[in-house]
């Protein structure tokens, strides 16, 4: 399958695949002239990979988990440990997000002129 196959059936750009490539998430063969081609797997992994950004990963802890992730014989219970880190790291992000809400709609009643 070309990056563009791949592109069309998962709804990455090009751009995002090359990225996929660049941080080792993603593999592609290269033809004689250059062009990439992934294989029957890519789709389910471009998904996966998308799935775990949303989730709010970044690309180097997705490095990290998608082995165990993709593979079950080899998962054990760091694979838990670390995407609790991760549910962890996005819990504080919300509750200072909502520290700062309060304080800004604090600031709006404070200020607003009727």
């Amino acid at each position: 399958m070309r990056i563009g196959d791949l592109s069309a059936a998962t709804g990455a750009s090009a751009r995002s695949l090359r990225y996929y490539e660049e941080q080792g998430l993603l593999a592609s063969a290269r033809s004689g002239g250059g062009q990439r081609h992934y294989p029957e797997g890519a789709v389910e992994r471009v998904s996966l990979i998308q799935s775990l950004l949303s989730a709010g990963l970044n690309s180097a802890t997705i490095q990290d988990v998608l082995p165990c992730i993709n593979n079950e014989a080899i998962r054990t219970p760091w694979l838990a440990e670390r995407l609790t880190t991760e549910l962890d790291r996005v819990t504080r992000q919300i509750d200072d997000l909502t520290r700062t809400r309060e304080i800004l709609s604090g600031l709006v009643e404070q200020y607003r002129v009727d």
